[in-house]
C-alpha cells in the first residue's frame, strides 16, 4: 500500500484534527529510506496515515513484514495476524484468563475484534454467545463462525433479560466492545469472579448520553475484574500470539472475516460505516495493487 502525505509526525493516539494527516494502521511498501534496518523495497507494517504515500519519522512504529508464510497483506494491516488479532487474543487470555468450559459473552461480536475473541474462547473449549446489530450478521456468528448463540441486540427491548436467557447460570468472561447498557446488564449476569475486557466502547463514542453505570455493588460483592487495556499493552505475549494464531490459520481452524473497499477515496466512508455497524469482520481499505 502506497500512502500520500509529505511532513508529519503520526501519532496513533491523538483525535482527529480537521486539517491534518489522519493515522491508521496499514501495510506499506518503502519506496526511499533514511534508515539501515529498512530498505527500498521492503513490506513493512504499522502506524501510516490515509493517503497514497507516507512519510514516517518515528521507526518505532514500523516492523517488516515476513511475508513468507503466504497470508493476504490485509492480514497485517491491523486485522488478524495485527492489532485486532492481538486485542482479542491477549484480552481474552492475559486479560480474563479463560477457563475450559467458562461462559463467554462477547458484544459488536461481528467486528475486527469481536469474531476473532468468539473463535479463540472456542478453541480453547469456551461456551460463547455474541451479540450483533443485524440477521445477518447473527447468521454469520452462528452458522459461519460457530459461536454457540448470538441475538440481534437490536430486537430486544431489555439487555438485561436477553442475557438471562442466553446465560442461565451466569456470565463468567464478558469481552466489552460496545459500553452502555450492555455493560451495565452484563454486570447484573456476571457470576462471582467474573473478569471483564473493556476492549472498547463504540455505543459511547458518537453519544455521551449512553456513558456506562455498572452497578459497583454487584462488583464488590460479586468480586468482578473489570480491566481496560490497548493492543500496544500485550506486547509481551506478541509471540506467543502470532504463533498460535499462524498455527490456527494453517489448519483453517480460524475464519478471517474481512470488509474490503477499495481507493483512497474510500477511506472515509470505509471510517463512518465502523461507526454505523455496516462493516463485517475487518474493515479494511486496498489503496495499492502491490
Amino acid at each position: 500500500m502506497k500512502t500520500r502525505s509529505f511532513t508529519h509526525t503520526i501519532n496513533p493516539f491523538c483525535a482527529v484534527i480537521p486539517g491534518q494527516v489522519i493515522g491508521a494502521v496499514g501495510v506499506g511498501r518503502v519506496v526511499d529510506s533514511r534508515h539501515p534496518d529498512f530498505k527500498t523495497g521492503d513490506l513493512v507494517s504499522g502506524w501510516l496515515s490515509w493517503a497514497e504515500y507516507t512519510i514516517v519519522t518515528d521507526y518505532q512504529l514500523l516492523q517488516k513484514l515476513d511475508v513468507n508464510m503466504g497470508f493476504p497483506l490485509s492480514y497485517y494491516a491491523g486485522g488478524v495476524l495485527g492489532h485486532a488479532g492481538l486485542a482479542a487474543y491477549g484480552g481474552l487470555f492475559k486479560v480474563c484468563k479463560p477457563k475450559k468450559g467458562e461462559k463467554v459473552f462477547v458484544s459488536a461480536a461481528s467486528g475486527s475484534v469481536g469474531n476473532l475473541v468468539g473463535q479463540y474462547a472456542k478453541l480453547f473449549g469456551c461456551y460463547v454467545v455474541g451479540c450483533a446489530g443485524t440477521k445477518e450478521k447473527v447468521d454469520l456468528l452462528k452458522e459461519t463462525i460457530g459461536f454457540d448463540a448470538a441475538f440481534n441486540y437490536k430486537e430486544e427491548t431489555n439487555f438485561n433479560a436477553a442475557l438471562q436467557r442466553y446465560f442461565p447460570e451466569g456470565i463468567d468472561i464478558y469481552f466489552d466492545n460496545v459500553g452502555g447498557e450492555m455493560l451495565e446488564a452484563a454486570v447484573q449476569n456476571m457470576n462471582l469472579f467474573g473478569r471483564i475486557a473493556v476492549c472498547g466502547m463504540i455505543s459511547e463514542y458518537t453519544d455521551t448520553q449512553k456513558k456506562a453505570k455498572p452497578d459497583i455493588v454487584q462488583v464488590i460483592y460479586k468480586r468482578i475484574k473489570i480491566e481496560g487495556f490497548l493492543a500496544i499493552d500485550l506486547n509481551d505475549i506478541y509471540p506467543e500470539f502470532v504463533s498460535t494464531t499462524v498455527q490456527y490459520l494453517q489448519t483453517d481452524k480460524l475464519k478471517v472475516i474481512e470488509d474490503m473497499s477499495y481507493g483512497v477515496e474510500s477511506i472515509p466512508s470505509a471510517f463512518v460505516d465502523i461507526f454505523r455497524g455496516n462493516n463485517i469482520g475487518k474493515k479494511v481499505v486496498k489503496i495499492a495493487e502491490d
